[in-house]
C-alpha cells in the first residue's frame, strides 16, 4: 500500500447546531410545514370552539323543552274531590307514546289524600327517583337529575311537586328526556364538522402549498441562473424577478463583476511583474554565461532557477486569484488527446494508450492550469517510462462532499500510470518537495510533481502518488467538474 499526498478537502461544512441538524434544509418545506401546523390548531380550535357552542346550545335546548313539558304536565293534571288524580296530558310530542323510547312522564301522590296515579304510555316499567336527601328541592319545590332508563340509557329528569287545591293536596310530576339521544345527535354533528373541517383543511393545506410553491419559483430561477453563471455559460443574472429577490440578484451581478474585476486586476499585476523581471533575469543569465568559469555558471544557474520560482510563485498568484471562479470552464477530452498527440510524437519509442470518458467532462478551472498539471505528469511518465504510458479519465461520485443532490460535488479523474521503476512507498512524499530529485541520472529541475501538487491543492483537489498495475509509478488527481 503506498502512501498518498493529502490535500485540503474538497469541500468545508460549518458545524450546524444540534438543534438544526436534523431539520430539513428546505426553505419550502418548513414555511409549508409551520403553516400546515398553524393550519391544523386552528383547525382544532375551531372544531373544539364550535362542537362545545353546539353542545352547550344543545343543552339548552334539552333542558327548555324538558322544563316546558314539566310546566305543560302541570297544568293538565288534577285531583278529584275523593283524592284521585285525574287528567289526560298530551305533551304534544309522539315519543312518550312510544313505549321504552327513553322519553316519560309520571304523576304521584306527594301528599296525604291522593290516590292512584299517571304515566306515559311509553314508560312500562316504574323508574326509581333519589330520595330527597340524595337530591334536595330548590326553593321552587323543583329539582333535576340524572338516572337509567328501561332500556339502560341515561335520562335527565326534571321534577317538581305542585300543590293541586286548595285542601294543600299535593303531587310529585316528572318529566324525562333522553340523554344519549342527545349525546348520540351530539356525536353526529361533531363526526360531521370534522369531515368538513378535514376536507376544508387539506384544501387549505394544498392550496397554501401551491401559493408558497409559486412564490418561490423565482428564487429556483435564481439558482439556475447562478448554475449557468458558474457553468460559464451567463455571464450574470439576467430576468426579470419580484420586487423582494431583485436587490439579490442586483448584488450577485455587482459581485460577479467585482470578481472578475480583481482576476482582472491580478493578472494584469502579475504580468506586469513578470514583464518587469524578465529583461533583469535574462540579462544575468546572459552575463553569467558570458562570464564562463565557475562563477559564471553558478551565476548563470541561480539566475535561471530564480526565473523558474518567480514564472512558478507568478502562476501560483494567477491560480489563487482565479480560484473558485464561476466563469472558467475548460473541455477535459480536446486538451487530453491534444497532449496525448504531442508527446506521442516526442517520444515514439514509447507506447502511449488513452482512456476517455463517453461523457463529456468539463474542468472548472482555466486551460492554462490544466494543460501544466497534465504536462508535468505526462513529461515525467515519459522520462521514467520503459515502454508504455496509459492515460485515463473518468467521472467519479464523491459521496463525502455532500448529502443529496443539493450538496454533493462533481468530480473527474485522471490517471497517469507508467512501467518505469517507480517511487518507493517511503519516498513518495518527498518527491512532491520543491527541488527535491531522486534520481540525478535523468535530467530535470525537480520542480515538475512539486508545481502539480501546488496547482491540485490551489484548485482544492487530491494529488496521489501510487504504485502502477505496469510496475511504475501511478499519478491519480482528482479535481473539481461542472454538470
Amino acid at each position: 500500500m503506498s502512501r498518498r499526498r493529502k490535500a485540503e478537502p474538497l469541500k468545508q461544512t460549518a458545524r450546524t447546531p444540534l438543534s438544526l441538524r436534523f431539520w430539513p434544509r428546505s426553505l419550502a418545506f418548513r414555511v409549508i410545514a409551520f403553516s400546515t401546523v398553524w393550519a391544523i390548531l386552528t383547525l382544532v380550535v375551531i372544531f373544539t370552539l364550535i362542537t362545545t357552542l353546539y353542545r352547550q346550545a344543545s343543552e339548552r335546548g334539552f333542558d327548555s323543552l324538558l322544563s316546558a313539558h314539566l310546566f305543560n304536565l302541570i297544568g293538565s293534571v288534577g285531583v278529584s274531590e275523593g283524592g284521585s288524580l285525574t287528567g289526560a296530558p298530551d305533551l304534544g310530542d309522539l315519543r312518550f307514546s312510544e313505549p321504552n323510547s327513553g322519553w316519560y312522564w309520571s304523576v304521584e301522590p306527594a301528599s296525604e289524600g291522593v290516590r292512584g296515579d299517571l304515566h306515559s304510555s311509553s314508560m312500562t316499567k316504574t323508574i326509581p327517583s333519589p330520595g330527597v336527601a340524595e337530591v334536595p328541592f330548590n326553593a321552587s319545590f323543583q329539582r333535576s337529575y340524572a338516572t337509567e332508563g328501561i332500556n339502560g340509557e341515561e335520562l335527565e329528569v326534571f321534577e317538581s311537586e305542585f300543590v293541586l287545591d286548595a285542601k294543600n293536596r299535593a303531587a310529585r310530576f316528572r318529566v324525562m328526556g333522553n340523554q344519549t339521544e342527545l349525546e348520540q345527535e351530539i356525536g353526529a354533528f361533531q363526526r360531521r364538522l370534522l369531515t368538513y373541517l378535514s376536507l376544508f383543511g387539506v384544501g387549505m393545506i394544498a392550496i397554501n402549498a401551491i401559493a408558497i410553491l409559486l412564490g418561490l419559483q423565482p428564487l429556483r430561477r435564481v439558482r439556475n441562473a447562478l448554475a449557468m453563471v458558474r457553468e460559464g455559460t451567463a455571464q450574470r443574472l439576467d430576468g426579470r424577478f419580484p420586487a423582494e429577490i431583485e436587490p439579490l440578484a442586483n448584488e450577485t451581478n455587482a459581485l460577479i463583476e467585482n470578481n472578475k474585476r480583481i482576476v482582472e486586476r491580478s493578472r494584469t499585476q502579475v504580468g506586469n511583474l513578470a514583464h518587469s523581471l524578465k529583461t533583469p533575469l535574462a540579462v544575468l543569465i546572459n552575463e553569467g554565461r558570458a562570464l564562463g568559469g565557475a562563477k559564471g555558471k553558478l551565476i548563470a544557474e541561480q539566475a535561471a532557477s530564480m526565473q523558474k520560482q518567480v514564472d512558478h510563485y507568478l502562476q501560483r498568484a494567477r491560480v489563487a486569484a482565479q480560484r473558485d471562479s464561476v466563469v472558467y470552464r475548460t473541455p477535459v477530452a480536446p486538451l487530453v488527446q491534444r497532449m496525448v498527440r504531442v508527446l506521442q510524437k516526442l517520444n515514439p519509442q514509447t507506447a502511449l494508450s488513452l482512456s476517455l470518458p463517453a461523457v463529456d467532462i468539463v474542468f472548472a478551472g482555466e486551460r492554462e492550469d490544466l494543460e501544466e498539471l497534465l504536462g508535468n505528469l505526462l513529461d515525467n511518465a515519459m522520462k521514467w517510462a520503459k515502454s508504455a504510458v496509459a492515460v485515463s479519465v473518468a467521472p467519479i461520485s464523491d459521496k463525502t462532499s455532500g448529502a443529496g443532490k443539493e450538496g454533493a460535488v462533481n468530480l473527474f479523474e485522471i490517471s497517469i500510470e507508467d512501467d518505469g521503476p517507480g517511487i518507493p512507498e517511503d519516498k513518495a512524499r518527498e518527491a512532491l518537495r520543491r527541488g527535491r530529485r531522486l534520481d540525478e541520472t535523468k535530467p530535470g529541475t525537480g520542480l515538475g510533481l512539486a508545481i502539480v501538487a501546488d496547482l491540485v491543492n490551489e484548485y482544492g483537489g487530491v494529488l496521489a502518488l501510487e504504485r502502477s498495475g505496469m510496475g511504475g509509478l501511478k499519478a491519480v488527481v482528482r479535481l473539481r467538474s461542472l454538470q
